[in-house]
């Protein structure tokens, strides 16, 4: 019987699994980033007007012309990059399926991939499966890059690297030293920066600058973003990819075999969306996300965790040692049992996940009243009951 040989020790998601664990309990679900709140208006009103005028059947295979010349104008009017429509632009079923068709486009199998650790849990899989050697780099949440350590995980193998800022799981937004120091070795090394800047609207400190406007980086940089975070609607899966015409060119073939194209009707209302919501709206959301943030982060605190309040994305990730020797996976089930509140185990961000015993991440993209709910039942932690090893 045949085996699946580049996938056999992957592991279920971790994520979606305390998903589960979370509705099975009755627990507030705090691990997986999906927003309990409702998307714009402006976003389901062009959603049902697209289906009632039968925009239901195939798009262009690379995404919506709409929906790319909405993406164009808005990467000059944001970041002030030109970016070709016709040649530069792909439409993906979400920025997940955008990282795998990017990672295959580019990489042969005996390559390497740098990833930064703690890593959201598709990359060191993304890579692999294109036959690559994934090289971890550590990305901490209140420190800087140790550049002499990046510079040592480039080598004559290397492919590409992968950039996610605002940073999943560990909340860091890059500073412009930083990204140009990943430019620097890029360069050096005819490498890829492969961004996943799907969180680039939601950020409380510094700026988001996307590599690609760094100095000799726009060819060789592939920009993914998309829809989920930005306008709350996790669950259409329009992601996106920007890149030079020859990588794109190779990343339409991949994503045409894998998905062929994105939800048509979605891809009209995500082009209304662009061309409606003005820069109150981009404003209002990082306000809005950084009250939730400072409401978890308290709470957490006040139940003993300690943790660094992330600089951007919607996630905090918290040190749980001071509130229980239970092992990260077995405090998660503990929590979400019997707490009702369910996080993340650290370790499914690390590639060992001895790494992570010590973590959990949470989720904050949930209404204020949600938060506050997760914040009375996280203080029962505190208790004299609180869970330790036998």
């Amino acid at each position: 019987m045949h085996t699946a040989r580049r996938t056999h020790s992957f592991k279920e998601s971790v994520i979606r699994g305390m998903t589960r664990l979370a509705s099975e309990h009755g627990a507030i679900n705090l691990a997986q980033g999906f927003p309990n709140f409702p998307a714009p208006d402006v976003l389901k009103e062009a959603a049902a007007r697209a289906l009632r005028d039968d925009v239901n059947q195939y798009a262009i295979t690379w995404g919506a012309k709409r929906l790319r010349d909405a993406l164009a104008r808005k990467y000059a009017d944001w970041y002030g990059m030109t970016v070709n429509p016709e040649t530069e632009i792909t439409v993906t079923c979400g920025a997940t399926e955008a990282m795998a068709s990017a990672l295959l486009a580019i990489v042969d199998p005996g390559d390497e991939v740098i990833v930064f650790e703690p890593f959201y849990e598709n990359y060191g899989p993304d890579a692999i499966l294109c036959g690559a050697k994934p090289v971890y780099v550590p990305l901490a949440a209140a420190q800087e890059l140790d550049l002499d350590r990046l510079a040592a995980a480039f080598s004559a193998r290397t492919r590409a690297i992968i950039v996610c800022t605002p940073n999943n799981p560990t909340g860091r937004v890059l500073s412009r030293r930083e990204l140009e120091a990943i430019a620097q070795l890029c360069r050096r090394h005819d490498a890829y920066a492969v961004t996943d800047e799907i969180y680039e609207h939601i950020y409380y400190e510094g700026e988001h600058i996307p590599i690609a406007t760094l100095d000799g980086m726009r060819e060789r940089t592939i920009t993914i973003s998309g829809a989920s975070k930005t306008f709350s609607v996790t669950g259409w899966r329009i992601g996106t990819i920007v890149a030079p015409p020859d990588a794109t060119d190779a990343i339409r073939k991949v994503h045409d075999f894998l998905t062929v194209g994105a939800p048509a009707p979605l891809q009209e209302a995500v082009a209304v969306g662009l061309e409606t919501l003005g820069d109150d709206y981009y404003e209002r959301l990082a306000h809005e996300y950084r009250a939730r943030r400072d409401l978890l982060c308290r709470a957490l605190v006040d139940a003993g965790f300690r943790c660094t309040p992330p600089q951007g994305a919607y996630y905090v990730l918290a040190d749980c040692s001071g509130v229980s020797e239970l092992p990260d996976d077995e405090f998660s089930f503990w929590l979400t049992k019997e707490i009702g509140v369910a996080p993340v185990p650290g370790s499914s961000f690390f590639s060992r996940p001895e790494l992570g015993r010590r973590l959990v991440r949470f989720a904050f993209c949930k209404t204020e009243e949600m938060l506050a709910e997760a914040a009375r039942r996280l203080a029962r932690v505190r208790r004299p009951a609180r869970p330790v090893r036998a």
